[in-house]
């Protein structure tokens, strides 16, 4: 739903973006004014103001997060809509906390942009500013959509203390978002104490959150300050929240309500001031139906989700994850960093990653060390990537050219396949046989035969007597 007669200016220093923006606003009956720079449209604010600006981040003479700072402070009910190009989540950040009402990266899809305009037309002011924040944010990678939505996610909380539930597969990178939720929020110069619940036996783990009391068990030898004390003014990162303990999952409840507990073996109770971001692989929905967890404490975590995409949903940043990983593993190495070829980078973009963002980590640490060259090529690849596996196939195929040719060369040659499939199914069928243990119905399954044909051919190859 658009808004007829709007006022909406758009800075850009691209001309291009500049002309599409303005024709949609016209198509949307909507009055577009156009500048090229921040100063110039400065210039022009001081003799009227539009309903809504559309500006670029990154511009020659001024940046699109300088110009919501003095709009800050001339005409604070200005609503912004930052867009750009370099989409990543410093970006993201600075643009809501300098005030944005929305951040668009580029290529944006135009209608959605029109929406956006109206909405922020029909908005009651603006957020309040706030100084940006210098402290380094995480590194997290993505122009993918999906990690768009991630970046957006952590810039709207960025001066929220509320409690997030992160979700995804296992080595996505939860505890990074974790991280950059903290590093922008107001709790930024507090602790961030991080604690992966899975890690640490279902007796301990109590003791782990809350502390002890001296001789509250066997082995306290001393009192014990819990991960909630140690993150008391900051954030608590409970890492596969959905592995709790169901006694468990009740103390912590009472946690978030109450903001006190009770150390082990203790009777005073202890007051904590503790964001709370929870993280899992699991569909926390299902195990609450299933009785494993307490519907109370999900909603209580539920507050806001952010949803962590695999590494397949976003193959376009493989190639820059892979440089940037690259260059750390050979940093802790003390080595020159590797490159990747561009034969190998489409291999890493068409594996699957069951590991993800961690199992690729842990690929280019590996091809660190035993890369030969500078540069990674597809042969320097592991089997499951389609690297080494690649060659043999290569290598059999041009000896059987070989083969085939010396054969034809030869003189009135035998029909060829008389003697090349023979060959070709003994070889084929021992060695299945001996990956399966000489298991015959394995075999066959391997073969992609049923257990009688392969009987029979192992008859008709002579092959009793080698299986």
């Amino acid at each position: 739903m658009t808004t007829p007669g709007l006022s909406v200016w758009v800075v850009d220093d691209d001309e291009s973006v500049r002309w599409v923006l303005e024709q949609a606003l016209k198509q949307a009956q909507m009055v577009p004014r156009s500048f090229e720079s921040g100063r110039e449209l400065l210039r022009a604010l001081e003799r009227d103001k539009p309903d809504v600006l559309v500006t670029d981040i990154r511009m020659p003479d001024m940046s699109g997060l300088e110009l919501m700072e003095r709009l800050n402070h001339s005409d604070p009910d200005v609503p912004v809509i930052v867009i750009t190009a370099h989409s990543d989540l410093d970006s993201a950040v600075s643009a809501y906390q300098g005030g944005a009402f929305e951040y668009l990266p580029k290529p944006f899809d135009i209608d959605e942009a029109m929406e956006l305009v109206s909405r922020a037309a029909r908005q009651n002011g603006r957020r309040a500013s706030a100084e940006a924040r210098t402290e380094k944010t995480p590194r997290i990678i993505g122009q993918a959509p999906a990690m768009q939505e991630v970046f957006k996610a952590i810039g709207r909380l960025s001066r929220s203390s509320m409690t997030v539930l992160i979700t995804g597969e296992s080595g996505t990178g939860k505890e990074l978002v974790a991280r950059a939720l903290h590093d922008n929020s107001p709790r930024a110069d507090r602790p961030f104490v991080a604690l992966n619940t899975s890690a640490i036996a279902a007796e301990l783990l109590e003791s782990e959150l809350f502390g002890h009391e001296k001789g509250a068990f066997t082995g306290a030898a001393e009192r014990r300050i819990g991960r909630f004390e140690q993150a008391d003014g900051g954030t608590l990162f409970l890492d596969e929240i959905g592995d709790m303990s169901p006694a468990l999952q009740t103390r912590l409840l009472r946690v978030l309500a109450e903001s006190e507990f009770f150390r082990v073996g203790g009777q005073t109770p202890i007051r904590v001031d503790v964001r709370v971001i929870a993280a899992t692989h699991q569909d926390l929905g299902q195990a609450v139906v299933a009785g494993r967890f307490r519907e109370d404490l999900y909603h209580r975590l539920n507050v806001m989700r952010i949803e962590v995409p695999p590494l397949r949903q976003r193959r376009e940043d493989i190639p820059e994850l892979a440089r940037f990983y690259l260059e750390r593993a050979a940093a802790e190495l003390g080595v020159a960093p590797k490159t990747m070829s561009p034969a190998a980078a489409d291999l890493l973009m068409r594996y699957d990653w069951p590991g993800n963002v961690r199992e690729l980590v842990n690929i280019c640490r590996r091809l660190t060390v035993t890369a030969a060259g500078r540069e990674i090529v597809e042969q320097d690849l592991p089997k499951e990537l389609g690297g080494l596996s690649a060659q043999p196939a290569a290598d059999w195929t041009q000896e059987l050219a070989h083969w085939a040719e010396g054969q034809l060369a030869a003189g009135p040659p035998t029909p060829l396949l008389d003697d090349a499939l023979p060959a070709l199914e003994r070889t084929l069928i021992v060695a299945a046989l001996r990956s399966a243990r000489g298991k015959r119905l394995e075999a066959a399954k391997l073969l992609g035969w049923g257990r009688n044909t392969l009987t029979r051919k192992i008859k008709e190859l002579g092959l009793e007597d080698r299986v």
